[in-house]
């Protein structure tokens, strides 16, 4: 089960810069990389909307959702943010660089969750090594984006 979770996670990374690529082409098409947002997140929740249907998952109570944080709404918002940048920037930045800095997002943010232990992470300080693996990505940034 180790591994599925791990290739279905890769095959999600993945998809990132595929999809960056086809938003862009979409927000060529559409005049705007917002719309090629909302249409793809149109179509996201139809997919998903649809898996919901086949799979007959139980609708979540008014009681559940309440107990839920206020924080933990805003993820639709982070979603439309990003995807939005993603094609937005990626016929600008080309997939490699886009997706470097995507990643060193990523790591950066990770380093500050995990040592305040926030959004549901377990605390984990941060240390001289995870700092200098941080370094490496930006000189890798650096590197891609020069060459």
């Amino acid at each position: 089960m180790v591994w599925l979770s791990i290739f279905l996670v890769f095959m999600a990374g993945a998809m990132l810069p595929l999809q960056a690529g086809i938003n862009s082409q979409l927000a060529r098409a559409s005049g705007h990389a917002i719309w090629a947002s909302g249409f793809s997140f149109v179509m996201g929740t139809l997919v998903l909307l649809s898996i919901f249907l086949v799979m007959r998952l139980p609708w979540p109570g008014i009681m559940q959702l309440k107990e839920a944080p206020a924080s933990a709404w805003t993820g639709g918002l982070m979603g439309a943010f990003f995807v939005t940048c993603m094609a937005f920037f990626a016929p600008k930045l080309g997939a490699t660089t886009l997706l470097a800095l995507v990643i060193a997002g990523q790591i950066i943010m990770s380093l500050a969750l995990d040592h305040f232990g926030a959004a549901g992470y377990i605390q984990q300080e941060i240390t001289l090594p995870r700092i200098l693996g941080v370094l490496l990505i930006a000189a890798g940034i650096f590197l891609v984006k020069e060459y």
